[in-house]
């Protein structure tokens, strides 16, 4: 997952965090289904047992807890799972915990976007030239 290289945590002060984006190494090393499975077990630290979801409460104790980041402010937690929360149910399901470590990670998104154009246009441009 990306990692901080200094203690810049994002906020309304300083927007910009400097990160050190990890997830192209992990892809390359686990592999697609690897780093799926992977996010699939940061999910499962982060959410509400009970809820089966990543909670604003279960975000905040556990990202001190489990991944260190105990200087996060409300908003910063808020704003974490807002970013995410495509269904606006106030909390991140499996799937949008996923697509949202995907989208911070602008290297991997360009990958996986190449590499998903290569699929498409080898299954449909097969189809068009009469293959």
């Amino acid at each position: 997952m990306a990692t901080p290289q200094s203690s810049t945590r994002p906020t309304h002060q300083n927007p910009q965090p400097n990160f050190h984006d990890l997830f192209p190494a992990m892809a390359g090393k686990l592999g697609g289904e690897g780093l799926i499975d992977e996010l699939c077990k940061g999910f499962e630290l982060l959410m509400d047992g009970d809820k089966g979801v990543i909670t604003f409460e279960s975000l905040r104790r556990n990202a001190s807890a489990v991944l260190g980041l105990g200087d996060l402010t409300d908003d910063d937690v808020r704003c974490m799972i807002d970013e995410g929360d495509f269904d606006r149910d106030g909390a991140l399901n499996q799937m949008e915990f996923c697509v949202l470590m995907f989208r911070l990670s602008p290297d991997l998104m360009d990958a996986s976007r190449f590499v998903v154009t290569e699929a498409i246009e080898e299954e449909f441009g097969d189809r068009t030239h009469g293959h």
